[in-house]
């Protein structure tokens, strides 16, 4: 998996090449004159485009583009029905009466239905679909239970009464749950498409969605093409007549791309040019929910003790990193969940309620930390290898880490990196030590972070363990009682920190460069996908 620079290199200016001779779908000049179109590089090619099945920031872009659940994020960044008319909810806040729109159908014309939903989301919940995002639905009444085999699907709390109504009964009230119905996970599925060919996603012939666009070509690790989709069933106010996503992964090539106008919006300028560009205005920034993290693989020794990773997670200069290498203004995190949610009431944010839980670059600490573990001075420690996703600044900043941990633990480090299907494949069957990564809110509660790494939790990567984390957690997902469900979750967190089976190294802000042309597009007001159904193209200003 690791790439000698040489090879690095030659692949490099070979990915280059290819893209400048095909146009990478972004030259304006095959274009029809007057036509509105974007082309935005999404770095990373998606592992799936499969809702059910997928888990990242790249898939949800992309997903958001080809479908659409009961709920959406507006022009005002606010949630708001979409293929919803409307919604009642019980008083106790655990039933919901979704009645679906009319004149909503899928880009083959077939009418999008509520049979649709109660099929998505239970093929979410089916344990023999293997979907890492499951717990998603078990907010749902028995939907843990279906997942874990204990009863049948008939007894899971979502049903279609009729086409355009879909009933839903949740285990507990959940605050939150509108926000859910907005997220890729809990999108509607074609049944017929979806079980007509396993691989129906990933081809312009077989994916059938009900968003705003409609798939012409994917070609992987290379881009994916869209236009617009004429049965959507808002499409007279879809404003982009083609949309296409680019997978360039180099951060130097997505700059090179941008200035010559095969891109019209960059996710992540090179972070050594990423300072000069805020300064000359060439590129935004803004706060993102996020943090930027290393996992522990908790079943690995040395990383099976508590203190060794409390030892290494201390050990890191954040503040460092931030001023070297990522130069956007990011926050140092020394709390795995990020600023940015509401905690007990709206005016409380739930990262400065829950404060601080370690100090940054505490080497003293880690030092007699690492000795109680029986590593003094860092004797008896194995080569510690940092497993990273191909990208110059993941790359940069597993060196800085590496180097800090030489440093003050006494420890020798190795890094080793693959791209991005490769690199998440890895994680997940734990072949990794230590491993970059990084997690965006999937709706506005900190629940995001929370639940994350619950005993065998599908996204709960460092494989740890805590009964009393497990129980804290649930009981916030059972309450309405804001205070109640706050409590829980800071508690909850809390044990997160002291066993430390993974190390925050900062909060996210989100650096983009947008061609002035540009218009509509955004990301939801916790940060996550952009997302282009508002998307617009100013002819007059590419002249």
């Amino acid at each position: 998996m690791s790439r000698k620079k040489v090879l690095a290199i030659l692949l490099a200016l070979t990915f280059v090449f290819s893209f400048i001779l095909a146009g990478c779908g972004g030259d304006n000049a095959a274009n029809k004159e007057g036509e509105k179109v974007i082309t935005y590089n999404l770095s990373a090619s998606p592992e799936t485009i499969d809702p059910t099945m997928s888990t990242g920031l790249s898939e949800a872009t992309i997903q958001n583009a080809l479908f659409e659940g009961l709920y959406r994020y507006g022009e005002d960044k606010k949630l708001q029905p979409a293929v919803a008319e409307k919604v009642d909810i019980s008083k106790d806040g655990k039933k919901y009466v979704f009645t679906l729109k009319k004149n909503v159908k899928w880009s083959n014309g077939d009418p999008v239905t509520a049979n649709d939903f109660e099929y998505s989301w239970k093929r979410l919940l089916d344990k023999k679909t293997g979907a890492e995002y499951a717990y998603q639905g078990f907010y749902i009444k028995n939907g843990e239970e279906f997942n874990a085999g204990k009863v049948s699907a008939d007894q899971v709390g979502v049903k279609a009464t009729d086409d355009y109504t879909l009933e839903v009964e949740l285990v507990a009230p959940t605050p939150y749950f509108l926000d859910l119905t907005a997220f890729a996970n809990l999108f509607p599925l074609h049944k017929d498409s979806v079980e007509a060919d396993k691989n129906w996603a990933a081809k312009p012939d077989t994916i059938v969605g009900n968003g705003p666009y409609k798939m012409t070509a994917f070609q992987a690790q290379e881009k994916i093409e869209m236009v617009k989709n004429e049965n959507y069933w808002d499409a007279k106010n879809i404003k982009l007549d083609k949309l296409t996503m680019t997978f360039v992964e180099d951060e130097n090539t997505e700059l090179s791309m941008f200035e010559s106008g095969q891109i019209d919006i960059a996710e992540q300028p090179p972070t050594k040019d990423t300072k000069k560009l805020l300064a000359e205005g060439k590129a935004i920034s803004f706060p993102e929910a996020g943090c930027y993290y290393y996992i522990f693989n908790c079943n690995k020794k040395p990383f099976d003790n508590a203190k060794v990773r409390q030892a290494f997670t201390y050990a890191i200069n954040r503040q460092a990193i931030i001023d070297n290498i990522t130069q956007a203004g990011q926050k140092p995190a020394t709390a795995f969940t990020p600023f940015g949610f509401p905690d007990e009431t709206v005016d409380k944010d739930y990262r400065t309620v829950g404060g601080e839980y370690f100090k940054d670059n505490d080497v003293e600490k880690a030092k007699q930390l690492l000795a109680e573990a029986g590593y003094p001075d860092g004797k008896g420690l194995p080569e510690i290898e940092i497993f990273y996703n191909t990208m110059e600044a993941h790359q940069k900043i597993a060196e800085a880490i590496g180097q800090m941990w030489k440093d003050n633990l006494g420890v020798n480090v190795k890094l080793r990196n693959a791209e991005w299907g490769v690199y998440l494949n890895e994680r997940d069957e734990g072949n990794f030590q230590v491993a970059r990564a990084g997690w965006q809110a999937d709706y506005n509660d900190a629940m995001t972070y929370m639940d994350m790494h619950v005993t065998d939790g599908g996204n709960n990567d460092c494989f740890w363990s805590n009964a009393e984390y497990d129980k804290l957690i649930a009981d916030a997902k059972a309450s309405n009682d804001e205070k109640f469900r706050m409590e829980k979750m800071h508690a909850a967190e809390k044990i997160l920190m002291d066993e430390m089976p993974v190390a925050p190294i900062y909060f996210y802000v989100n650096v983009n460069m947008y061609k002035p042309w540009v218009d509509g597009v955004f990301t939801p007001p916790f940060g996550s996908y952009q997302e282009f159904r508002w998307a617009d193209v100013d002819l007059s200003k590419k002249k």
